[in-house]
């Protein structure tokens, strides 16, 4: 079974996740690799992506655990 192609609509345009920053650090964000989040490595958290939209909201974020963090850090 295959994935229908996300809505053109609910994707992140590239030259806006260039201006986004983490609210806690201020510093640089990370797509994740299912594209659904975006990671704050210094902060420790991911920020979902919800249709497109980025939740950059402290109260919406998850912590990330250390092996995680590896991943996205390279």
């Amino acid at each position: 079974m295959t994935e229908a192609p996300p809505n053109p609509r609910h994707v992140v345009d590239p030259q806006t996740l260039e201006m986004l920053v983490c609210p806690l650090t201020k510093t640089r964000l990370t797509l994740s690799s299912e594209r659904t989040e975006l990671i704050s490595v210094a902060a420790r958290l991911a920020f979902p992506i919800v249709k497109g939209v980025p939740l950059l909201s402290l109260d919406e974020a998850r912590n990330i655990e250390p092996d995680e963090i590896q991943r996205h850090s390279r």
